[in-house]
């Protein structure tokens, strides 16, 4: 197939007006100018996308696609804990029709908004068994707590892989293969699950869910089963003032709330950070794809700058989410001067977060007015893919990327293509076009 639009913007490299893209199967095979790729490709099927700008998926490096359905349930808190204690008392209502409601229509929302992969942190992991193959390429993170040690630490752990195990996962591209007779999946493959032949693109990863939440334990044996099994795995650091009052000085709402559930409080109140007590037991790694860390520890920046423990860990920014809990200004200028490889995600509906990446960089860019266009469309598209491991395959326009792309009704050509991607931050409308894994999918049909 040879796409042509009136602009083509790799990401990767520089935009092409009257641009053209080959796809084959579920690749590109090449992007350039049409001049030289229409005549080069005379026997494709060509399809004139017409006055778009055509480019690569976006992809959302956290989100929680369980709480779709829960904007404006919760009113802005006066402190994180209470937000933790509102949505566990609305989960005791949810049933698991309600959270399979839920994750159709964060698929139908993302994608209608331009997202065609997710970093979605699953709750629920059997609720996979009864799901159709997802619309849009999605890694699903195991999440793990063991806050009140109800099963053994080890036992969470393993029954976590044990699943995966079971849905024939364990690759970078793993997917689940099988056929179903009445309510029991049978499974025709390890390794085949989550595949493009099964219907399900993505992969599995792991996520402890926070240091409030799961012991250092729970954080080492997942790092070294991630790394063992060639899986991601992600996790929530740093995510509020509360948790820090928590560890550094042991007090706090948060304290207070975990201690009334009866979580082991032995790790809090000794000066320092989650996020440093876990860097000193050896329990985090540059591979960890940290999510939020909104509130800093002056000791932490020496853990993520060049030649730290943490040296080149992802770090994902949720700006909406960060603003509906009046977060501390997000340190964005100081991360990118350490050459942190930063990603924007959109955390959950339940926070106020939005289903359009786009929505959460120009919230983010009202903050930080200072930085290119260009750079904050790599926060959704080259990064998260080198967070993934996956830097040319995916969030790209170039031979050998998966043919994930989109078309938006933007960029008017009056200023060049030298401006276009200002005039893609600037779009405030949805896909007209979108393609997954080489398929052409209607985006406000998913």
């Amino acid at each position: 197939m040879l796409l042509r639009a009136r602009h083509l913007v790799p990401i990767s490299g520089p935009p092409v007006e009257d641009g053209a893209v080959v796809v084959r199967g579920e690749f590109v095979e090449a992007a350039g100018p049409w001049a030289d790729l229409g005549s080069g490709f005379t026997d494709e099927e060509i399809v004139d996308l017409g006055d778009v700008t055509l480019l690569p998926g976006f992809v959302n490096a956290h989100c929680h696609l369980d709480y779709s359905t829960l904007r404006h349930a919760i009113l802005p808190p006066t402190s994180f804990a209470e937000w933790v204690g509102r949505i566990n008392a609305l989960k005791r209502t949810m049933e698991p029709d309600d959270y399979l409601a839920a994750i159709a229509r964060g698929f139908r929302e993302f994608g209608r908004w331009g997202a065609t992969t997710l970093l979605n942190v699953e709750s629920f992991p059997e609720l996979m068994w009864k799901m159709p193959p997802p619309p849009l390429r999605t890694w699903w993170f195991y999440e793990l707590i063991d806050v009140r040690r109800v099963v053994p630490t080890e036992e969470i752990v393993a029954g976590a892989l044990l699943f995966f195990q079971e849905a024939g996962a364990g690759t970078r591209e793993p997917g689940i293969q099988g056929s179903k007779e009445g309510s029991k999946t049978k499974v025709q493959g390890a390794g085949a699950a989550f595949s493009a032949e099964g219907g399900w693109l993505g992969g599995t990863g792991l996520s402890p869910h926070a240091p409030y939440t799961a012991s250092p334990e729970l954080y080492r044996l997942a790092r070294d089963c991630a790394r063992h099994a060639g899986m991601p795995w992600t996790t929530h650091l740093g995510e509020s003032r509360d948790e820090r009052a928590m560890f550094v000085h042991g007090q706090g709402p948060l304290h207070a709330f975990l201690v009334g559930i009866g979580r082991p409080m032995n790790d809090c109140g000794h000066g320092r950070s989650a996020l440093g007590q876990l860097t000193a037991a050896g329990c985090l790694g540059p591979e960890c794809i940290a999510v939020h860390l909104n509130d800093w520890e002056e000791a932490d920046f020496a853990l993520v700058e060049p030649g730290g423990a943490l040296a080149g860990m992802s770090v994902v920014h949720c700006p909406l989410s960060h603003r509906y809990f009046q977060h501390p200004r997000f340190p964005l200028e100081r991360l990118r001067a350490l050459e942190i490889n930063l990603c924007v995600g959109t955390d959950s509906a339940a926070s106020e977060g939005s289903f359009s990446l786009l929505d959460e960089l120009r919230a983010a860019a009202a903050v930080y007015p200072g930085i290119e266009a260009r750079e904050w469309l790599e926060t959704i598209t080259l990064n998260p893919a080198r967070a993934l491991g996956l830097a040319g395959k995916l969030g790209c326009i170039r031979p050998g990327a998966w043919a994930d792309l989109i078309a938006l009704p933007c960029g008017d050509g009056a200023d060049g293509a030298g401006k276009i991607h200002a005039q893609i931050l600037s779009c405030r409308q949805p896909t007209v076009w979108q393609m997954v894994n080489g398929r052409v999918t209607n985006p406000g049909l998913l």
